[in-house]
Parts: structure tokens; sequence; C-alpha cells
């Protein structure tokens, strides 16, 4: 029986069946779920859709700073610097820090409010050459590092870089007006998109400095209890030094030994973001005064005449950048260190009838753009791939100044919205014909997606696009269209023709057997097995070594040298594919799902798509096949060998290359057994591929990088399934070291399975 409303006008608005509805509901809850469990793949394409919104704002100018500016150090001024006449000094690419130094002095001069350089100065160099200044009793020289120190001295307005890694010397922090954080913290895919609002460096007591250096203790091994400080060596030897009840060391009072001096172990230094340094130059900010409240996501600033700036910030202090101004933006004052050395020198012989001042109360950072060099400062930014990583500064800044942040929209938002599309997402899909759905469904979701870049261009709000369009849209609606197919036939036979396109045909039975279509995938409990050909990385070297020595020897060019290469390519390919194919025959006589091939890494599951009891023993068995299998192709391979040194004879008298004597390879292989997330992962766009993952996948995947050579290791779980459906195995197999593997806390028990 058909349920409808009908409504006075005739328009007939079917009434959800229960079945529809608690799917449409499952949908909505997974989808929330997989938010915050934010997997990587859906991150990495909420990123993607924030990018390329990013881009897309570049074509809609919007209000910026008007006094940010930029002196670049560039390939003509590195150049001019090298062998330039009008320049009264040549130096190499390595600058000498009067360079620097003149520079500021310039700048200072045409008034720049402040002076950023990003520039990382990690230490004195005594080996640069000095100065001859005229001090007024005559020509004296001053060494590099000083004059670049004086200058800062005098100008008041310099700001000097730092990172977590990299502190500049005392004689140039202690001249700078201010330090900030020019470190660039990429995202997992190498994007620049956030910056963290400040670090705080921990500055250590000079007592306990000195005592790490004679002990041989690095810094980073320095650990703070309540009543002591711990440095701990390399060997594992600790030294301890006593903290009284307020935290503070006694130390030793020459004059007064029984008043002991009180000192603090260490202090914790704030530092700033460049950008948000330079800004506060401006505006005037106070940030030994900020309020930091990282729980609720903002950091306040205050600053004179009551301006207030509140930078939206996550958990760890990052907020995102908002990339307005490029360098080639005409907002931008624009300059090369040529040009500003080229007006100090004319400063400083008087004739300043040319010079405009076009740094007047301009906040300038000093970065490179010069390419192939110890100067490059390039990478991808929401752009483009290769942009001046130095323009994060003033687009910081020029956020800080004109109140203007990127805010990405709150988990509790995004959960509204999942709700919303997935309820309207199922009305529409229940209520119409699959076709009319489909186009209904598609322009809800255009219409989203118009509103969440119209929402970004004119206010940098950020609404998600991954998981309400490509997560409860598109997974609901194949969901209810694959219900609806149960129910007919023609729709079902659809649906299995367009699915088995992209997959093969016991995954599309497995999909369509279920009472919803999960397409984020399920969690069981699955058999993950690893096996890479040892060896042949060498292998490939060797070959490419005796081709290559062979068109030396023999002089050959061109097409003759290039033939030889690619007779070598086609036998390295016909080698891996020997032994991948016999491992993957292995895998398929014992009924595991082949996933994919990880350069010469046969990578199989097994208990999904289809259920199997023994999964565990049926991948061990698999894997000692695979043993068998490649110990049988190298004796097959190595008798060859004389056959081989005949047809090289021929080959050489023939001017070809000799054909290498084919050696042994081997198999390392890797299992583990665990709770694993199973499923199609991937795009309309791009296929989807059935595959797995999770902390058990990567743990097999460890395994078989500790196997070695010709061994299968397993972990303890995969072993217990042994113990309980083949006695005999696990009694054969041997216990070894436990091993902590890269990216787990815990060591974990693994198992060696014999074969021979």
């Amino acid at each position: 029986m058909r349920w409808f409303f009908v409504y006075p006008n005739g328009v007939h608005i079917k009434r959800p069946k229960p079945v529809p509805a608690i799917l449409a509901a499952l949908v909505i809850a997974l989808v929330c779920a997989l938010r915050f469990w934010n997997p990587v793949f859906l991150d990495r394409l909420e990123l993607m859709t924030y990018d390329v919104r990013v881009r897309t704002a570049q074509n809609f100018p919007t209000p910026t700073a008007t006094n940010l500016a930029f002196v670049v150090m560039d390939e003509a001024s590195i150049a001019a610097v090298k062998k330039s006449d009008a320049l009264s000094y040549h130096f190499g690419l390595y600058w000498p820090r009067q360079i620097y130094g003149r520079l500021l002095e310039e700048l200072s001069a045409q008034g720049a409010r402040a002076v950023a350089f990003d520039i990382l100065f990690d230490s004195l160099r005594s080996d640069h050459p000095g100065v001859l200044i005229d001090d007024g009793t005559g020509t004296n020289t001053i060494p590099s590092d000083e004059f670049f120190a004086k200058q800062m001295e005098l100008a008041g307005n310099a700001l000097i870089a730092i990172t977590p890694e990299i502190d500049p010397p005392k004689l140039f922090a202690t001249n700078a007006f201010a330090h900030g954080n020019i470190a660039a913290d990429k995202d997992s895919d190498g994007i620049l998109r956030r910056a963290r609002a400040y670090i705080d460096l921990r500055r250590w007591h000079p007592l306990i400095e000195s005592t790490a250096q004679k002990k041989g203790v690095s810094l980073t091994n320095i650990f703070v209890e309540k009543d002591k400080v711990i440095l701990v060596s390399d060997s594992g030897k600790s030294l301890e030094i006593p903290l009284d009840e307020n935290g503070a060391m006694n130390l030793k009072n020459k004059k007064n030994p029984d008043a002991p001096i009180k000192a603090k172990p260490f202090t914790d230094e704030r530092i700033w973001h460049m950008g948000i340094v330079l800004a506060a130059q401006e505006l005037k900010l106070d940030l030994e005064k900020s309020e930091v409240d990282l729980p609720r996501g903002k950091i306040i600033l205050r600053g004179a005449g009551g301006v207030v700036r509140e930078i939206p910030v996550d958990a760890e202090g990052y907020f995102y950048i908002d990339w307005r101004i490029t360098p080639q933006d005409p907002v931008l004052a624009r300059a090369s260190v040529e040009k500003v050395l080229l007006q100090d020198i004319a400063r400083l012989k008087g004739e300043t009838g040319g010079i405009t001042n076009e740094f007047r109360d301009k906040l300038v950072v000093i970065g490179s753009a010069a390419q192939g060099n110890d100067l490059t400062d390039r990478g991808a930014t929401p752009l483009e791939k290769d942009t001046l990583l130095v323009s994060k500064h003033w687009n910081v800044a020029n956020s800080v100044i004109t109140g203007s942040f990127i805010r990405r929209a709150t988990p509790a938002q995004e959960i509204a919205l999942i709700i919303f599309l997935g309820v309207a997402t199922a009305l529409i899909t229940w209520q119409f014909r699959a076709f009319s759905a489909f186009g209904g469904t598609l322009l809800l979701a255009a219409i989203y997606v118009l509103i969440a870049f119209a929402v970004f261009i004119k206010f940098r709000f950020w609404l998600p696009l991954a998981f309400p369009v490509l997560g409860v849209m598109l997974i609901e609606h194949t969901a209810l269209l694959i219900h609806r197919a149960v129910f007919e036939e023609d729709e079902k036979r659809r649906v299995k023709h367009i699915f088995s396109k992209l997959v093969s045909p016991n995954v599309v039975n497995e999909l369509l057997a279920q009472e919803k279509l999960e397409l984020a995938g399920s969690r069981r409990e699955l058999t993950v097995f690893f096996a890479d050909v040892r060896g042949f990385t060498a292998l490939t070297d060797q070959m490419q070594e005796r081709v290559a020595e062979f068109v030396r020897t023999k002089n050959l060019e061109g097409d003759a040298a290039e033939k030889c290469f690619a007779e070598s390519a086609r036998e390295t390919l016909e080698i891996v594919n020997l032994y991948l194919a016999t491992v993957a025959d292995a895998v398929k006589t014992h009924g595991g799902t082949l996933d994919k091939y990880i350069g010469d890494c046969v990578m199989a599951f097994w208990n999904a798509p289809t259920h199997d009891e023994a999964h565990a023993l049926n991948c061990v068995r698999a894997a000692i096949h695979a043993q068998k299998a490649i110990a049988d192709l190298n004796v097959k391979r190595l008798a060859q060998n004389t056959e081989r040194a005949t047809e090289n004879a021929s080959r050489e008298a023939a001017g070809l290359p000799p054909r290498p004597p084919l050696s042994e390879l081997f198999l390392g292989t890797g299992i583990n057994t665990g709770p694993i997330t199973v499923g199609l992962m991937g795009s309309d766009d791009h296929g989807f591929n059935y595959t797995v993952f999770g902390r058990e996948v990567n743990l097999a995947s460890r395994l078989e990088g500790v196997s070695g050579t010709g061994r299968i290791i397993v972990g303890e779980t995969t072993f217990k399934h042994l113990k309980k459906i083949d006695p005999e195995l696990a009694a054969r197999c041997v216990e070894q070291t436990p091993v902590t593997p890269k990216g787990f806390r815990d060591p974990v028990r693994i198992f060696e399975v014999p074969w021979k």
C-alpha cells in the first residue's frame, strides 16, 4: 500500500516509510559521528574546497591596509651586491650583516614605522668584513655584526626573526625592538594555510644550561617535576637539581652561605607571530596584556584608543591566514634591496633630492624572492603551489589591522547544517522519481555551495562543504536510491550496472545485500597482509649501473644509449611483475582480497567483502604459500644463469649490453588482525576503491617493515586466532622480542611463523 498526504491544491506528498526514515536518520548520525572523528580523506577534501574559495576570493577585492611594504631580495639584488659599480662594496651570496644594517639605516631614515626581517640570524660572524665609519674622531672599523646591532639600536623599530629551533644571538636580540616567530607550520599535505599566534619558548637558567653542556645533555632532555629538575643524558644517566616548595633552586651565596640565592629554573618567553608583532606597532597593541582563551577559541588584543582585536584560534593557538595581498598587489609598497642600498649611499653623500621617502609610516618586511639558492623561501599556499612564503607576514598583519579574520563554523553549527541538509535530501529523494530526485539533490547542493562561496567572499566565514555535501547529501541520496532498488528490480539492475564499472562484482553484491549503502565504510575484524619484495631496489640500482657502464664504455649516445636503458627498464619491470604476480596468486588461492600494489609491495586483506571465519589462518597460509613460491621461483631463476651466460656472449658479439645474472629476491611479510574500517573510498569524479584503513592496518605495515628477509611476522591477535583454529601451526610459531613500531606508543608482541 502506498501512503501519501493529499493537500487541497492536489499536491501529493508521500508519507515516509519507517525503513527509509530510519536509514536517513542513520546516515545523518553516521556523518555527524564522522565529523567528530574527522577522517583524513574527508578533512583533505574540505581543505581543498577551502583552497578553491581562497583563490576565488582573489577576484573580489576587499579593503586592505595601505601601509604595508616589501623590500625584496631577488636575483637582481644579489647580482648588484656582488658586482654593481654603483655600490661601494661587493659581497657574494652570503651577505655580511652590514648589508642588513645599511637597509635598516635607510628605511629608518625614510621614516618606516617598523622593519621586520624574515631572515634567521643564528650566530655571530666574526669572519665577515667590518664597516668603516667616521665617529667624529676619525675613521674606524667596527665588526659587521656590531654595525647591524648598532643600527637596530638607533632605529628602535627593528623586528628580528625567531623560530622554536633558532634563537638570534644576544647581540641582536637585545638591540632589536621585538622578536617575531617566522616558522611556517604547513598542513599534512604540505600547504601553508595557518599561522600560530604565538609560541612559548622556555629559557633555562644559566646554571642549568651550563650543567647540561658539561654533562652532554640536550635541552630537550630536561624535565621539571614538583621538587626537582632532571637532566637526562643520551646514555640514560640522570642528574637531579632539587627545588624548594616554591619551585625555586637554592644557589650558593658566596657572601652569605646561610642565605642562599633563590632562582627559578626557567622562564617562559612568549613570542608572537611576526605579522601580529608588525600590526601591534601600527595599532599600539599591548601584546604583554593579551587575553588568551584557547578553550573558547579566541585571543583578545587591546591597544591605544580602545582598539580591540579578537583573533579566532583553535585549541593549539592556530588561525587561518587570509591570503588577500599578493607580492604583486598594488596596495603593497615594494622595492628591491638594491634600490634601498643605493638610496642609503646617496643619503650618506647628502644627495637626498631623488629620495621620495616612500617607506614613511610603512610596516616593512624584508624577505627573499630569490630562487635556486639558500635564500629560497617558497612553498605551497591556497593561492598557488609556488608562493613567496614571506607574504604570510603582511597578510597576518593586514588581518589584525583591519580586524578581518577567517572564521570557521563551529562544530555545533556544522552538525546543524548536516542535519538540515540531510533531512532536505531525504525528503527530495523519497518524494520524487529517481531522475528528478537526483536533479533536486544536485540543485540543493549547488545552492548550498554557492551560498558557502558567497559567505566566504563577503565575510570570510567558512561554511563546511565536505561533510554536508560529499558526506550526508551524497551518502544519503545514494543510500535511499539503493534502498528503493531493493523493491524495484529495474532500479536494482541499473545501480548494479553503474557500480560494476567502479568495483569488482563481489563488492557490488556485498553492498547491495546490505540494507543501507555505507560509502564511508564499516568496521569489522579483518586480517591485513603486507608482503614486500626484498632486494629489488638494490637489483634495480645494479642493473642501471651495469647499463650506464656499458654505455660509457661503448661511447653510446642518442637512440643507441636510450635503447639500452629502455631494455633494462623493461627487464626490471618484468622481474617485479613476476614476483608480485606470484604473491598475488597466493593471496587469491587462499581467498584474500587483493587491495593494491605499493611499489614492490603487495597489500591484501581477509574477511571483506565476503565473510571468512578463518580469515587469520587463511592469511597466514597465503603468506607461507607465497614464501615457498618465491623460494621455488628463485631456484628456477638461478638455474637459468648458465643459459644466460651463453646468451651474453652472443649479445656482446652483437654489441649489445650483457644481461645481468639472475639473482635471488626474497619476501618480508607482516600480518595483523583487528577491528578495521573497510569500504569504498573516493568520489564520483575520480572513482572509488574498496580498501581498509586504521591503526591495525598501520601495524601490519610496520610488522612488514621489521620482518627482515624471508620471514613472516604476525601480531598478537593473529597468533591468538592461530592457537584457536590451528594449534599445531601456532605451536611452531616463535615469539620474538617485542617491538615499538613507529607511530605506536607501547611495545607490541610479535611472532615469527616458520615456513621452510
